[in-house]
């Protein structure tokens, strides 16, 4: 999303928000040729969902900046996409200003004053007690997060931008295939356990759920027009925070009123890379994304992927051996860095990322005798490539669909359930199978969970040339990664670079997924190379991007077909 007025680039076209750092995708058929980029000269939105890149753009044409677009869209994303994104969860939004300074603005969910390392193995807490029920709730930062941006960086009011969010919340929006799917894949979770959620946001008794059904949230309108009327600190305080914090507790959760009343967003530095003469901005701790990022790609620049063809099994092996490290060192040395010391220099440094990218398809000397005939092999790494140093000093989006399962009543918020995001205990993984070796990550008081959500910006001689951003759990990364990849590897435009087939690895477990789209010859020259490839069921992640000709000024959107979403310019 994007639009100058003299003072600013601003990127959040799925804003980042942490309410959409895990969703699902219901397998869908995926073709990059299925539609073109959408172009516009003045700015433009792209979002997961129709209704929210409306809003935005409907900022543009009232000329508003980007950033009023952008906050628009994102309160819009979190009432026509409940199930993942919402006031009761938390945001990541990445500026670029005129003058090419990046900021990163972090309203991600922080841990109850009450919390601590130990709450979820204690004896008698339930397994599943990090991801439903009151005892997952963090405390959300969302809307201070996008009030800031807004009162630092935006030119209308929060009454303004949020009008389109109450409109659709009032009024009431109807309901796409891709949100049926949702609603169908999660309802088995919140029947008999989480009735306010049901009544809210599923059809009554009798009424088939299918698309075309209107969801009228009434009691989320009369919140989202307090906050719009009175203010952020209306969230924090007074009847609503009373109401979370009541609902909340009265299910053993954590979170008081204090810890509403408390949190404050946070302005961080953006971590930079380059690659192949583009500079990269990405969202720094408590984000894993932009480290492992720019990690991933410093290893790939010394490789020439062009010459191997975007979506052939040598791209890809050479590819998913990046990821493995850059996850290996995600799982051993990132957390919060407020609390705890991030290496984040030595881990973004090319030096670094040479030493790692030459153990991959090392010379048949350097090999295990075993493996000296073997031509190109997947690696087996043990651990990071940085050693697992123990000294560094002490001082987590609604997250999975629907989140907590909770909404509070006479309030129409749904909970994150982000304290899933931390690690319980080292090794044990997460609902993402994403692991902490190390303890970084553990449970602290109103400390911020590990987030997978990536954020970026990417420029050229100084301007911006191309932003991009996805939800998807610990497969943002990858599905950013890729995105770039296609888009200055291998020249795809930004509708083809968010459609193409996608692959994961995340080093634990050591499994290669990849979507059904890719072909099946590739995935048996995968196997040979000794991949342990898993054909996934269904499609992940929604990405979205954006480039801007920095000679012309055009603007050109990609919305992914996985979804519902557009890309829209005023």
């Amino acid at each position: 999303m994007s639009k100058s007025h003299g003072k600013l680039f601003f990127y959040t076209l799925f804003f980042a928000l942490i309410a959409l750092s895990f969703h699902w995708v219901i397998p869908r058929p995926v073709d990059a040729a299925s539609r073109a980029p959408a172009h516009s000269r003045n700015g433009m939105v792209a979002t997961s969902q129709v209704d929210a890149t409306r809003a935005g753009v409907e900022m543009l044409a009232a000329g508003g900046n980007a950033i009023d677009a952008a906050v628009a869209s994102a309160f819009a994303v979190g009432v026509t996409q409940p199930f993942s994104s919402g006031i009761g969860g938390g945001a990541f939004i990445l500026i670029r200003l005129a003058d090419g300074k990046v900021v990163a603005i972090d309203g991600r969910e922080t841990a109850p004053g009450g919390a601590d390392r130990d709450m979820y193995v204690r004896p008698g807490v339930a397994e599943d007690a990090s991801a439903y029920g009151a005892l997952a709730v963090g405390t959300p930062g969302m809307v201070a997060g996008l009030a800031l941006a807004l009162e630092r960086h935006g030119t209308m009011t929060l009454a303004e931008v949020m009008a389109p969010a109450i409109r659709l919340a009032r009024d009431g929006f109807a309901i796409s295939p891709y949100h049926v799917d949702m609603m169908a894949w999660k309802r088995p979770r919140l029947e008999g356990r989480f009735p306010e959620t049901l009544r809210i946001h599923y059809p009554p008794a009798g009424v088939a759920l299918e698309p075309g059904w209107r969801l009228v949230q009434t009691d989320l309108a009369r919140t989202l027009e307090q906050i719009a009327e009175h203010g952020p600190r209306t969230f924090y305080e007074g009847k609503i925070a009373g109401a979370i914090a009541a609902r909340v507790q009265e299910g053993g959760g954590l979170v008081t009123i204090e810890d509403l009343s408390t949190y404050t967003p946070k302005v961080r530095e953006a971590v930079r890379g380059t690659y192949r003469g583009y500079d990269i901005y990405s969202f720094p701790p408590p984000s894993s994304g932009g480290i492992a990022l720019i990690e991933s790609l410093n290893i790939l620049e010394g490789i020439d992927l062009a010459s191997y063809g975007a979506g052939s099994s040598a791209s890809i092996h050479r590819i998913v051996e990046a990821m493995k490290f850059a996850f290996a060192d995600r799982a051993a040395h990132l957390g919060d860095a407020d609390f705890v010391e991030v290496p984040v220099a030595r881990l973004t440094d090319k030096d670094y990322a040479a030493e790692m990218r030459a153990r991959i398809n090392p010379p048949w000397w350097q090999r295990a005798p075993w493996r000296w005939g073997g031509g190109e092999r997947a690696l087996t790494l043990e651990g990071p490539g940085l050693p697992q140093n123990d000294s560094g000093t002490a001082h987590g989006t609604i997250n999975t669909l629907y989140g907590s399962g909770i909404t509070v009543p006479g309030t129409g918020i749904v909970l994150n359930n982000e304290m899933d995001d931390f690690a319980k205990a080292p090794y044990e993984p997460n609902s993402y199978g994403l692991i902490d070796t190390l303890g970084r990550n553990a449970v602290a008081p109103y400390k911020r969970p590990l987030s997978s959500m990536t954020p970026t910006i990417v420029a050229k001689d100084g301007r911006t040339v191309f932003v991009t951003g996805s939800p998807g759990g610990p497969r943002i990364i990858s599905t950013v990664l890729l995105t770039i990849i296609n888009t200055i590897d291998y020249g795809m435009d930004v509708q083809q670079a968010v459609s193409a087939p996608r692959v994961h690895h995340q080093w634990v477990p050591d499994k290669l997924r990849v979507e059904a789209a890719v072909p099946a010859d590739v995935i048996d020259a995968l196997r040979a190379r000794g991949h342990n490839v898993e054909v996934s069921d269904w499609d992940w992640s929604v990405a979205e991007a954006i480039a801007i000709d920095p000679e012309t000024g055009w603007h050109t959107g990609g919305s992914d077909p996985r979804s519902q979403g557009l890309a829209l310019g005023p």
